[in-house]
């Protein structure tokens, strides 16, 4: 199975997205050019509103279409959000004064009390760590505090 990364920082006007849409909560429909798509592939694709954040859905269904020519239209399978909210915050790290501006992604119907987990575990993909309270980043991790 391949990975197709069709990220907005990768753009290319022969390997594009036209539209991603979820049908249900998990499922999307997902329209693109090029890229040989087959079912079991994933597709890398940028959250929608976000600069940073992407999701990998996998192919369930694809259907090449005649024309134009190298466009596929595919049902797949992905994150679970029944209200996407693309949240901004910031995290200073208790060692250095260090900054990490980031984003991250919540489903918005759990409610506020959601935020702080997914927050927590967005800046744990981006190397910080969070020690009894502490914020640590990946330069003060070798044993301050």
């Amino acid at each position: 199975m391949t990975v197709h990364d069709y990220r907005y920082s990768l753009l290319d006007p022969t390997h594009t997205l036209t539209e991603c849409r979820a049908l249900t909560p998990g499922r999307y429909q997902v329209t693109g050019n090029g890229g040989s798509i087959r079912v079991g592939d994933r597709l890398l694709v940028t959250l929608k509103g976000s600069r940073e954040l992407s999701q990998t859905l996998t192919v369930d269904k694809v259907r090449h279409l005649i024309n134009p020519p190298g466009q596929w239209v595919a049902v797949c399978s992905g994150p679970v959000f029944r209200e996407l909210e693309i949240l901004k915050w910031q995290v200073d790290c208790d060692g250095c004064d260090a900054r990490l501006d980031f984003e991250f992604a919540v489903d918005g119907a759990l409610g506020p009390n959601a935020r702080t987990p997914a927050a927590e575990a967005r800046i744990a993909e981006l190397g910080w760590v969070n020690r009894s309270g502490a914020h640590l980043c990946p330069t003060c991790q070798g044993g301050r505090l």
